[in-house]
């Protein structure tokens, strides 16, 4: 066996807990080079938002120096997406996951959610945007302190970024108080357009922020492009509760997964525990509990996500906390289409 066959076999003993395979076997270890003691290689993760990272860095760590003769180990963390989209889609641009962001009504913070978890990821180093596809209420513009319009050339538009995040709305094209009176056919052609004629570039994940409900714009959204999965936003009352169920029944029928459940505005006025008791009963994912806070509104009112204005806020955590959990489910989605590496 010579050093890196050594290095190799070391590192088998080393598990990602969500994806439940070693390391080796998954196909993470990268540029390895193993020379009188002295070992480097990358650990090529499958999402920058890989809550357990510096776990697996220690322990890889951990593993090669217990090797006789070893006495240094230099490890590179370092992330590669991989795309859930078919090749030849027609995306206006290199989109690797399209996550919808639902509820079964509105108000229950279903934007600030999409918001706070799209920063939340890039915060990791990831590529987020964010579509605004609640077109009867958009409400991204405010929530990220966007006040001009896209620019164009020819058809093609270009999303405004904000705080690092690609962004696009409806809102960006109408006047402040504007009413959108669309039927669906229009709604169809709006969103397509937001996908396919938006020079989004590369994006690791794009979020759309759906409008409340089980209409036309769920539908058309699961006709323009092969979803990643939906993340549904409920509150701990049980008329939110009964009609996010009418969301998870939509879901299923258009064979979309639920990568998970937030319960949002959780404390003393609504209560809590409604995200948990749904979780429970359709046996889909728990993404966390956001409490009840004035802190959350002000963010979301002057422009500045919760996640980028008070990064350091037990809410913040939280966000941080779902949106890790959220780019695991994903990755165990794709788990099985990881390369494996023979040693």
């Amino acid at each position: 066996m010579n050093d890196k066959e050594a290095v190799l076999e070391a590192l088998k003993v080393v598990q990602d807990p969500d994806l439940h395979k070693d390391i080796v076997t998954l196909g993470f270890i990268k540029d390895l080079a193993a020379c009188a003691g002295v070992v480097k290689f990358k650990i090529e993760l499958t999402t920058p938002a890989c809550p357990v990272k510096e776990q697996l860095k220690q322990q890889a760590y951990d593993a090669v120096m217990a090797i006789e003769g070893v006495t240094t180990v230099n490890i590179e963390m370092t992330a590669q997406v991989k795309s859930s989209l078919p090749v030849g889609n027609k995306l206006g641009g290199d989109i690797k996951h399209v996550i919808a962001v639902t509820s079964g009504k509105g108000g229950v913070g279903k934007s600030t959610c999409a918001v706070n978890l799209a920063a939340a990821l890039s915060a990791t180093g990831a590529k987020v945007g964010i579509l605004d596809a609640d077109v009867y209420g958009p409400n991204i513009p405010v929530m990220l302190g966007i006040h001009r319009k896209p620019e164009g050339r020819g058809k093609k538009l270009f999303p405004i970024k904000a705080h690092g995040i690609k962004t696009m709305s409806v809102g960006y094209m109408i006047e402040d108080g504007q009413p959108v009176m669309w039927r669906g056919p229009m709604l169809h052609r709006a969103l397509q357009q937001f996908l396919q004629d938006v020079e989004w570039g590369e994006l690791d994940y794009l979020i759309v922020d759906m409008p409340p409900g089980t209409g036309d714009a769920q539908l058309s959204l699961a006709q323009l492009v092969p979803l990643t999965g939906m993340v549904v936003v409920t509150t701990p009352q049980e008329v939110s509760q009964t009609d996010v169920r009418r969301a998870i029944g939509m879901a299923e029928q258009v064979k979309t997964t639920i990568l998970g459940v937030i319960e949002n505005m959780a404390g003393e006025i609504f209560g809590e525990g409604g995200g948990k008791t749904i979780s429970e009963k359709f046996d889909i994912p728990f993404l966390g509990s956001i409490p009840l806070q004035a802190d959350i509104r002000k963010c979301g009112d002057s422009g500045v996500p919760l996640v980028i204005e008070n990064a350091e806020s037990n809410v913040a955590k939280i966000f941080a906390d779902m949106a890790g959990k959220v780019a695991a489910e994903i990755s165990k989605i794709q788990a099985t289409s990881l390369p494996v590496l023979e040693v």
